[in-house]
């Protein structure tokens, strides 16, 4: 169905069962499912009306439909599936969410999975099964024709988000020996080739890529021309082993549209195509972000448990580092007591330094997954961040030290405008130093990197502003 006539048929909810309407009664302005739609969806279920169900769903878009099983309580996503059978197809199978489709399909029959893993590209039949468990995998492979269930467990036996998982092996490769004119007739008569393709890979006799060509290319080149005369012999290719953050780097710093993977000897295996890149792009970024903030993985339908064991380690791991900052606190329980213009002040310079610490450790994340930071400029981006922490710390500096001098007393602000700079100061060093320690450890710097730089922060927050203001003499 065309976007123009989805766009012409949706049930109105004013008329009766059958009934068609504009699907834009189904959609708010942002094209999102409205939520009396997904009412009458959910009252249909309940009621066991099938046909209903059908008649609510059909005008809908696959996209749409995914956002539908979602918006689904979990208990209803099995009978919503049955009640709109041949509309689950392959293009609402791959816009649900991981968890959600995770579920779903451990609901189905083994039988109707592999019917829609075999119209899948192997990359996206391999996602839509790897996360189930052993006994469901065994049976859905069961069902699938010999070659795709080859395909899949070949892909399977690729360790997790690497290229070997993420490639698909749906790709056009042709002999190096063809001119352009054998080619175009190889692409004519073949019955077996990928829906879509940009590119066409020339191998040699072993089956090892010598050279690409573009269809762009193909089609303005005459019949007679060799392929390795108009072939593009600079590629870059991709090792089955490589990490997918890794190859996406690859895509997006020689802006490729798609690229060969080879396995240990060479041989092309498989390719990898600028659509796959973005789903890993924005994946990666997606995980750096909840990892930062010790979130886990940060779907909203991720199990409870699983929610609850990724973040509980990382808040256990904070109150540890919160009670080095309380133990250097109470060092100087004292002078607070004495002077309690301290306890009203050095919540800011800690606070100050955190924010300063999270800019620099967010930025120095982000060039580390961009392999923007290396060993060989780590020192040159430590002067950098070092320049700007001056830069910062003497300005937030002087102006939280006039307020506090013309609020209390000139020595007042001369300590809190000190400790301010020297908190910024270790704050930027921290968030540069820490997500490097991670990595030159091989660990991945978001997930703990947060936790440690706010333990710095804090700590050398409290202890420059209270031993300054013990070395001042301001408390006696």
């Amino acid at each position: 169905m065309t976007p123009e006539e989805r766009d012409d048929a949706v049930l109105d909810e004013a008329d009766g069962p059958g009934d068609i309407a504009s699907e834009n009664e189904s959609l708010d302005k942002e094209n999102r499912l409205k939520p009396e739609f997904v009412r009458k969806v959910r009252e249909a279920l309940r009621e066991d009306d099938k046909d209903r169900v059908y008649e609510l769903v059909e005008p809908l878009h696959p996209a749409d439909i995914a956002d539908l099983f979602e918006l689904t309580e979990e208990d209803g996503r099995l009978a919503l599936a049955g009640a709109i059978r041949d509309l689950m197809s392959v293009e609402v199978i791959a816009e649900l969410n991981d968890y959600v489709r995770e579920l779903l399909v451990e609901e189905l029959e083994p039988g109707i999975v592999a019917g829609i893993a075999e119209q899948l590209e192997t990359d996206d039949a391999v996602a839509m099964i790897e996360d189930l468990d052993r006994e469901d995998q065994r049976a859905i492979l069961a069902e699938l024709e010999p070659e795709d269930r080859a395909a899949i467990e070949s892909a399977l036996s690729y360790p997790d988000e690497t290229a070997g998982r993420l490639m698909s092996r749906e790709f056009v490769a042709v002999a190096e020996h063809l001119t352009v004119g054998g080619l175009i007739d190889f692409l004519r008569e073949s019955k077996d080739l990928p829906t879509e393709f940009w590119e066409v890979f020339i191998v040699d006799p072993l089956h090892r890529p010598v050279g690409t060509c573009e269809l762009s290319w193909v089609l303005r080149t005459p019949r007679h021309i060799a392929l390795t005369d108009v072939m593009k012999r600079d590629q870059t290719l991709i090792p089955v082993e490589m990490d997918q953050e890794e190859a996406a780097l690859r895509f997006m710093k020689y802006a490729l549209i798609s690229a060969a993977v080879v396995d240990e000897s060479g041989r092309l295996v498989g390719q990898i195509t600028a659509d796959d890149v973005v789903h890993i792009i924005q994946e990666e970024a997606d995980e750096d972000v909840m990892l930062l903030s010790g979130a886990g993985e940060g779907d909203i339908y991720e199990p409870i448990q699983d929610a609850f064991s990724a973040r509980v380690r990382w808040l256990v791991a904070n109150l540890g580092t919160a009670l080095i900052a309380s133990f250097i606190i109470a060092q100087f329980g004292a002078a607070i007591e004495k002077l309690v213009a301290l306890a009203i002040l050095m919540p800011i310079v800690a606070s100050i330094g955190g924010n300063a610490g999270t800019q620099t450790m967010a930025v120095s994340v982000r060039a580390i997954a961009m392999n923007q930071l290396t060993r060989s400029n780590t020192g040159r981006i430590l002067w950098r961040e070092f320049r700007v922490a001056i830069l910062n710390g003497l300005t937030v500096a002087a102006l939280i030290g006039l307020a506090t001098a013309v609020i209390f007393t000139p020595m007042l602000g001369v300590v809190i405008a000190l400790a301010t700079v020297i908190n910024i100061f270790t704050a930027s060093l921290a968030g540069v130093m820490v997500p490097v320690l991670f990595d030159r450890m091989k660990q991945d710097p978001a997930v703990a990197s947060s936790v440690f730089v706010t333990m710095i922060t804090d700590s050398m927050g409290f202890f420059a502003f209270l031993g300054l203001a013990v070395a001042s003499g301001l408390v006696g």
